[in-house]
């Protein structure tokens, strides 16, 4: 698939979720997301300019297994952005004064690689599983 160059097209995603109210308080307070349409079965999310839905499934959600990563058991499957550093680190400020408990820590991945980056990971209420992440330089995203 190609996109032309230096456009990103938006992504859609649905994810399951058991409580709705559960999923503001957690989208919309503390990732601090717009929320969008709605009804009483799921909530449009503007993720930086991407669609995320929260649709109510009886039972919400959890991670399939774990991937060791870096020393770390990374949540699979799992969804997020790639943010600049700056954003990183304030949403990682922003979701530790909300008490969020992360599955791994703010902490700075292949420190000197080319991949150097900032990541995080952590749960919505459902179980959900979200990792957010900043490249020391975006360029080397897909770097081999």
């Amino acid at each position: 698939m190609s996109v032309s160059p230096g456009v990103r097209p938006a992504f859609h995603l649905a994810i399951p979720v058991d409580d709705l109210d559960a999923a503001r308080r957690f989208y919309g307070g503390a990732l601090g997301l717009s929320e969008g349409r709605s009804t009483d079965h799921w909530v449009d999310w503007d993720l930086h300019g991407h669609q995320l839905v929260t649709h109510v499934v009886p039972g919400g959600s959890a991670p399939a297994g774990s991937s060791e990563v870096d020393g770390h058991a990374v949540p699979v499957p799992h969804f997020g952005l790639l943010l600049p550093e700056g954003d990183f680190h304030r949403l990682a400020d922003r979701l530790g004064a909300a008490g969020t408990r992360f599955v791994i820590e703010p902490y700075r991945r292949f420190p000197g690689d080319p991949a150097e980056q900032w990541t995080m990971f952590l749960l919505d209420p459902a179980g959900n599983a979200l990792e957010f992440k900043a490249f020391r330089d975006e360029s080397q995203v897909f770097a081999r």
